[in-house]
């Protein structure tokens, strides 16, 4: 296949928030993720295109933590329990430092009940979490390209740091 016929078949925001809030509704698939109450479950699934997907189950309390997916896109729908995000409404320099100071308009929260969810763009920084102290929450999440890596990042106040990259050797 050619550069450019590759291209024009990469899925978009788009298609990969169609495919999560699809695989979001299906109740049999939902219902296969094995929940555990100590920590995050997940299965991989065939996202469109080409595109890495994941069903993760969250237990109560559970979170991941400021991050982004680097250079891909994507998209996630909260299928159970509610699920919260908070994210940066700024785009991040990729390389070259490892502490920044964020300004006082930068952050975004939402709340994503069952049937809600996102999608969003290359460096997207956020943290999700299961603020829930009863309920599992579950979602679909999709990302294309598949993730070359995984950036962690520690936040105190205004300041994020980078702490860690992760590859896809470190979660596979």
């Amino acid at each position: 296949m050619s550069p450019t016929a590759a291209a024009v078949s990469a899925p978009t925001q788009a298609d990969l928030f169609d495919f999560v809030r699809r695989a979001a509704a299906d109740a049999e698939l939902i219902d296969s993720l094995p929940l555990d109450p100590e920590g995050r479950t997940w299965i991989r699934l065939e996202g469109p295109g080409g595109s890495e997907a994941w069903l993760i189950g969250w237990p109560p309390g559970s979170g991941t933590g400021w991050h982004d997916h680097a250079d891909s896109v994507g998209a996630f729908v909260t299928a159970a329990g509610e699920l919260k995000e908070h994210s940066l409404a700024a785009r991040l320099p990729t390389d070259g430092w490892k502490t920044l100071e964020l300004s006082e308009d930068v952050d975004r929260e939402r709340r994503l009940p069952a049937g809600k969810g996102r999608a969003f763009g290359r460096h997207h920084v956020h943290e999700v979490l299961n603020e829930s102290t009863e309920q599992h929450a579950i979602s679909v999440h999709a990302y294309y390209p598949p993730l070359p890596q995984i950036r962690r990042y520690s936040r105190s106040g205004p300041i994020l740091r980078l702490e860690q990259v992760e590859r896809p050797e470190d979660w596979q």
